[in-house]
């Protein structure tokens, strides 16, 4: 097997990593990989604003407006006015969001980090440099993306809130009609 096969090899592992979590994770708790991060940073925030989150996401405050949305309407957030400040929103996780979190599956994206911060700073470096360069050979690397390991277009599953019902499934922004991921 020569290197470029090796290089597929590997993209692919990545790739079909992130569609088995979102898989689980639809299954497991009912939400996207996205959802489930929105609730993960409200519930280690206790209380916070739409910024707080979009910015720590990085996403845009339309993104996350209608992420909370969605995540109010099933129960598992509530949105108040501040007390502090009348023109500020608090998000809060209910009992049920705290729930959700608890029975998601380890997040991939947890791993990840969690490996990655252990490496020497050179290592570290090294990875991104290499990363950006794989999504640079994709043309993929003036796309909007936020640090959340997710498959699809983030913009187009919150217009909807929800989980694309078969991960094999992949929405593309240039077509609205889903088209099959290689499997």
């Amino acid at each position: 097997m020569d290197r470029t096969d090796e290089s597929l090899i590997a993209l692919r592992r990545i790739l079909r990593a992130t569609e088995l979590y979102g898989r689980d994770l639809a299954r497991d708790a009912g939400l996207t990989a996205v959802q489930l991060r929105v609730l993960q940073i409200v519930a280690e925030k206790g209380r916070c604003h739409p910024s707080d989150v979009a910015e720590q996401m990085g996403v845009s405050q339309a993104t996350i407006s209608v992420l909370i949305k969605k995540l109010v309407s099933y129960g598992l957030m509530e949105r108040r006015q501040s007390a502090a400040d009348r023109r500020q929103i608090d998000l809060t996780i209910t009992p049920a969001g705290l729930a959700k979190v608890e029975v998601a599956p380890d997040a991939l994206q947890q791993r990840y980090v969690s490996q990655f911060e252990t490496l020497p700073e050179w290592e570290q470096a090294m990875i991104v440099s290499v990363l950006e360069r794989v999504a640079g050979m994709l043309d993929a690397g003036k796309i909007d993306a936020s640090p959340v390991l997710a498959m699809g277009d983030i913009t187009r599953m919150h217009q909807t809130g929800e989980a694309p019902r078969d991960y094999g499934e992949v929405q593309t922004a240039a077509h609205s009609a889903p088209r099959r991921a290689a499997q």
